[in-house]
């Protein structure tokens, strides 16, 4: 039975080029489309191949899980794509814009991004997102959409997570940072105006949380220091993470 949300794109039309998308792109995961000027993605259950049919869950399953948790945050008026329409095996969402780490890339072609600016975005709307009780589980800059000053969050984890909520969003901040550290590296400016910003929108407290938490790893700093400009992409940025809580109040 199909879900319906009041919106213009529910329009016969609208409906008419989804259904003919669903025909012609059956078992693709992931559609981008535009209807009257506007971007729009339709989404449908992973396909899954080999082991991954045993180790991953029901994907029409967590498809309507995905639904049902979109929605729900819609309703919390939480910085997160619109659903505008929804069905057995599908769901059609509007377009977040281009992801942070799109414009990071994008930032150094042209030089006119404002880059420091989407970044601090991102950072206050993640404490927007935590002030409303909500985590994202996996808050990469790949995650994040930014559009003319807008934010939106994609591929949220965090429904499926048994976490306490307190320890998913100390969680989510440090996904965050580790994600500023492997896109920007040492650039220690910006990526401190973001957690700035992410402060004073009200995730104070968390940040002096994960502060406390990864307090008794500093011992580490030491050993992965060599490792802060040669290591793997996703090794340097734990060095970065530990010095950025060891030098910041």
């Amino acid at each position: 039975m199909e879900q319906e949300i009041s919106t213009p794109e529910t329009s016969a039309a609208f409906k008419a080029m989804v259904a003919e998308i669903l025909a012609t792109h059956q078992g693709h995961r992931v559609v981008p489309f535009d209807f009257e000027g506007r971007r729009y993605w339709l989404k449908q259950p992973e396909r899954l191949e080999g082991a991954m049919k045993f180790l991953k869950d029901n994907p029409g399953k967590a498809l309507q899980t995905e639904i049902r948790a979109l929605q729900t945050l819609n309703k919390k008026r939480a910085p997160v794509p619109n659903v505008v329409l929804a069905g057995e095996g599908y769901f059609v969402i509007e377009d977040a814009g281009k992801t942070v780490s799109d414009w990071w890339h994008l930032s150094h072609q042209d030089g006119s991004v404002p880059f420091d600016d989407i970044l601090s975005d991102s950072a206050a709307a993640l404490a927007e997102l935590h002030s409303l009780e909500i985590a994202h589980g996996r808050p990469a800059l790949r995650d994040i959409g930014w559009q003319g000053g807008a934010v939106k969050f994609i591929d949220f984890e965090a429904h499926q997570r048994q976490q306490d909520m307190a320890s998913q969003q100390r969680r989510d901040l440090l996904v965050y940072l580790h994600s500023l550290y492997r896109y920007l590296g040492p650039e220690h400016e910006p990526i401190t105006r973001a957690m700035q910003a992410y402060r004073e929108a009200g995730g104070e407290p968390i940040w002096q949380a994960a502060k406390r938490k990864l307090a008794p790893w500093q011992w580490l700093r030491p050993l992965l220091k060599p490792f802060r400009r040669i290591g793997g992409r996703d090794l340097k940025p734990l060095y970065w993470v530990l010095w950025h809580f060891h030098n910041h109040r």
